[in-house]
Order: C-alpha cells, then structure tokens, then sequence
C-alpha cells in the first residue's frame, strides 16, 4: 500500500535588491510547512516606504508573475482570501494561511509606485516535494 504525503518547502534567496536608495532583503533563509499549515513571508527595507507602493507577485514555473496583492494587503481580482499581505514603514510580509499544494512557485515582493516588474526580485521559493512510502 502506497501512502503520498506533500511538503512544501519554502526556500529563501539570499539576496538584496536595489530600488534607487532603498533595498529590501529577506529572512530567513528556508522554512518547510505542510499543506493546511499557515507561512509568512517577510521583505524588509532599508529605508521607510509607503505601503501604497509595496506589492506581492507569485510567479508558477512556465508561467508569468501574477499579481497577488497591491498597496501592502488589497488582494487582486480572484486572489483567495488566504493570501493576507501587512506592513508599513520598513517591515513587510505575506501570509498565506491553509496552505495548498498549489501555492507552489516563485514569490516577489516589490516596492515601486505602479503594478509593474520594474524592480521586483524573488524573495522565496515554494516549491512542493512528493514522498511515496
């Protein structure tokens, strides 16, 4: 008898990223969690931003950045209210309650004045790992 159990497993780049003056970087550097569990997903920046111009892309292998949330925590049409985005000032984050095996991909945080990629760097990788016992 075969039993299949997901993990996803979330990987943090270790990087900086320049928008002008200001940079934002991530911690930590990897966390797993099982599906249905809750994960937050921290940026930090180098200096005071407003949270009008701080947004969230999850991006799926083959597929092109999708918009998750805009101005720090408005979900973008069809985005499930599972995804819940706060902050201001320096301090960001993304929390994705109940997660699904489906959240896999790239996610981006970026600070800029429009919904656009200028600017936008990954900050965590979810992938999802299938074990057969």
């Amino acid at each position: 008898m075969f039993s299949i159990s997901y993990i996803v497993l979330i990987t943090a780049l270790l990087i900086n990223v320049s928008s002008g003056q200001t940079t934002l970087d991530q911690s930590p550097a990897s966390k797993s969690v099982s599906p249905g569990e809750s994960v937050t997903i921290t940026c930090k920046a180098s200096s005071s931003v407003s949270s009008s111009y701080f947004h969230w892309y999850q991006q799926k292998p083959g597929q092109a950045p999708n918009l998750l949330l805009y101005s720090t925590s408005s979900r973008a049409s069809g985005v499930p209210n599972r995804f819940t985005g706060s902050g201001s000032g320096t301090d960001y984050s993304l929390t994705i309650s109940n997660v699904q095996v489906e959240d896999a991909g790239d996610y981006y945080c970026q600070y800029y004045p429009t919904v656009t990629y200028p600017n936008t760097e990954t900050f965590y990788k979810l992938k999802t790992q299938r074990a057969i016992a």
